[in-house]
């Protein structure tokens, strides 16, 4: 009986990404993890990244081979995460955050306003590069996203043309919230909480829909005839 491939789990913070890795070896570890930024290079790069190494016993020449090699992929390594002290001792010699910020207590910031969940924004145009367009509820695009663009919604979002840029659906935490698209190759893609590397891109795009299923974000084909 095989082994089943080793993954690495990803959580979008407020200003940072937050990856887990799983058991094994560090060298196996460590190259997955750089494998996984090569193939998603526009979904990380530019990214800050708090890495949880678990149990990893790490010495400080491995943390900082792997600063270096995160920083030549346009990769900020801020953070490690660990249950063994000796890791955490080597994180703090290298100036490197070994806890996450507590959340402070919401402060004024402007959350979505409330509105009927069956609302939503009518946006009958491409979205080119720099733009952004947030809603309480779903949002409806008639046209593309391109890469650059961004979507942040309460609900749902549906594109009729082809997302390539940044999509946030059910942003207040609505896990029920889901993403579809004709052409489906954001630059990154969140439903609540949970976070999706971007996929790669196909020669023959096909309509798809992403949900959230047991804590993890799956895509499926859509059929919109069907609803």
């Amino acid at each position: 009986m095989s082994a089943s491939p080793l993954t690495l789990k990803i959580k979008g913070l407020r200003d940072s990404l937050l990856v887990t890795l799983p058991d094994g070896r560090w060298e196996e570890l460590r190259g997955l993890l750089l494998n996984q930024i090569q193939e998603r290079e526009s979904f990380f790069r530019g990214a800050r990244l708090a890495l949880d190494v678990g149990p990893q016993a790490l010495h400080v020449s491995d943390v900082s081979e792997l600063r270096d090699a995160l920083s030549e992929q346009g990769v900020a390594l801020w953070a490690v995460l660990s249950d063994s002290p000796s890791t955490e001792k080597t994180a703090q010699l290298l100036g490197l955050a070994t806890r996450l910020a507590r959340p402070t207590p919401e402060v004024p910031r402007a959350p979505l306003e409330t509105v009927e969940a069956d609302k939503a924004l009518w946006v009958d145009k491409t979205l080119r590069s720099g733009m952004r367009v947030e809603y309480p509820g779903h949002i409806v695009v008639l046209g593309d996203v391109n890469p650059g663009a961004e979507i942040v919604a309460g609900g749902s979002v549906i594109v009729w043309g082809r997302l390539r840029g940044m999509v946030h659906a059910g942003a207040e935490g609505n896990a029920a919230a889901s993403v579809c698209a004709l052409d489906l190759s954001p630059q990154q893609l969140r439903i609540a909480g949970e976070i999706a590397l971007a996929p790669k891109q196909r020669k023959t795009p096909v309509p798809e829909i992403v949900r959230l299923k047991d804590g993890q974000l799956v895509a499926e084909p859509w059929h919109p005839d069907k609803h």
